[in-house]
């Protein structure tokens, strides 16, 4: 069984070699992809490529690997610009991961810009990575916190929104899309709102970016952070985008090789947009894997990726509703989440959820997912949460409810309604 829509996920399966896996004697389910998602081979073979063909430094050779090696890494910058619709290549800067990405933000920007008495807005559903930054940010120069309201199903209240985002804001800095409850967030409304009070937006896209068409020039923010690892792409590669007036403006994060132009006794130049923030030799391999990847979603084309996971999430949702006791986090209405569906069943806990499927090739999050304050507004110490992308089918659906049943047989629950 698989999607009805003009979408070979049978086809693209056969690019992911560890889908062939067999887990305790029965074939693998992934249903991890919000923590990291799988490698195509495309992307696998990208790395080995560079590291027989052409391993060599970049931006500092003038032979023959390190041209090509160059060449391939500072390619990939375009390619994403394209991807996400940004005006300027210059304005894409390779970081690790997203969380350094924000910090790069906190750190260069927060400490330029932020004042005493100034207010940084954030959701509750935000990931540690785009909260405990903006905290340190606040006690070191005495801002202040402040957090939007929720709807019971995880989605933003604007109405309280336009009254929290005013006159003291200086940055609202939001998830494009929950990873606990999938909520995709009004981030252009929030954007705008920002702009009338003369506030800056960041926009955290880990979550939404590989499962969205995303325009940073449609959303209107100001600076917008992802990692290529949950987009298909290899870990230790983020992307930092940010509006050109404001990078310039910004002091570099690290200090040392090839973020310089020039370097004397007692004084340093640094370089230009991008590399200013981009200290010491750069992850090579897996940014030119990074290119492949984003090229393969490209060759799918995201519209299609989005239609996929809006079918299997719905699905997904009316059968876990079969189940006895079961609360379901996050909008009913499967065209306002993404892929990740978040769940409790009363009586269970979700880490004896997580290793019973484990044990029947079922894998699956189970855990707080690095939002610990949300999990105390929900009034539970975690949830188990499956996330689907490109890769996953109906039939994998269902041997999650096959799964989850043979769970609650195993814990002495009654799994029917």
């Amino acid at each position: 069984m698989s999607s009805s829509i003009d979408f070979d996920v049978e086809k693209i399966r056969k690019d992911f070699p560890i889908l062939d896996r067999v887990i305790e004697g029965k074939r693998l389910v992934y249903l991890d992809s919000a923590a990291t998602s799988q490698k195509p081979s495309q992307v696998i073979k990208a790395i080995t490529n560079y590291y027989e063909q052409y391993n060599a430094n970049v931006h500092r050779g003038i032979h023959t690997l390190s041209e090509e090696a160059t060449a391939a890494y500072e390619a990939v910058r375009e390619t994403v610009r394209e991807f996400i619709d940004a005006r300027e290549t210059c304005e894409i800067i390779f970081t690790r991961n997203t969380t350094e990405a924000i910090n790069l933000v906190a750190y260069s920007w927060g400490k330029q810009n932020v004042l005493p008495g100034d207010e940084i807005v954030l959701s509750p559903m935000e990931h540690h990575s785009n909260l405990v930054p903006w905290q340190q940010l606040a006690a070191e120069r005495e801002a202040k916190l402040v957090y939007l309201d929720l709807t019971e199903d995880g989605q933003i209240n604007m109405e309280t929104a336009a009254q929290l985002i005013g006159p003291k804001t200086r940055l609202v800095a939001i998830t494009q899309m929950s990873n606990v409850f999938g909520t995709i967030n009004p981030v252009k409304e929030l954007a705008q709102l920002a702009h009338k009070n003369n506030a800056v937006i960041l926009v955290d896209g880990a979550q939404g970016i590989p499962h969205l068409k995303t325009s940073v020039a449609d959303l209107e923010c100001d600076f917008y952070a992802f990692s290529l690892h949950k987009m298909l792409g290899p870990t230790g590669v983020g992307i930092l985008w940010g509006k050109k007036a404001l990078l310039e403006a910004m002091p570099p994060f690290m200090f040392g090789g090839d973020m310089i132009s020039s370097v004397h006794r007692d004084k340093t130049r640094f370089n230009e947009l991008p590399w200013k923030f981009e200290a010491g030799t750069p992850n090579v391999a897996d940014v030119i894997a990074s290119g492949v990847a984003v090229d393969y979603l490209k060759n799918i084309g995201m519209d299609k990726v989005r239609a996929h996971e809006i079918e299997i999430t719905r699905y997904a949702m009316q059968k876990l509703s079969e189940i006895k006791d079961i609360v379901i986090y996050g909008p009913l209405d499967a065209t306002k989440r993404g892929g990740v569906v978040s769940f409790n069943i009363n009586g269970l806990h979700p880490h004896d959820l997580g290793q019973i499927l484990s044990d029947n090739g079922v894998a699956i999050r189970a855990g707080h997912h690095c939002c610990q304050p949300l999990m105390k507004d929900l009034k539970v110490m975690g949830t188990a949460r499956a996330s689907f992308y490109i890769y996953n089918t109906l039939e994998e659906v269902d041997m999650l409810l096959a799964a989850l049943k043979e769970a609650e047989k195993v814990m002495g629950h009654v799994a029917c309604r």
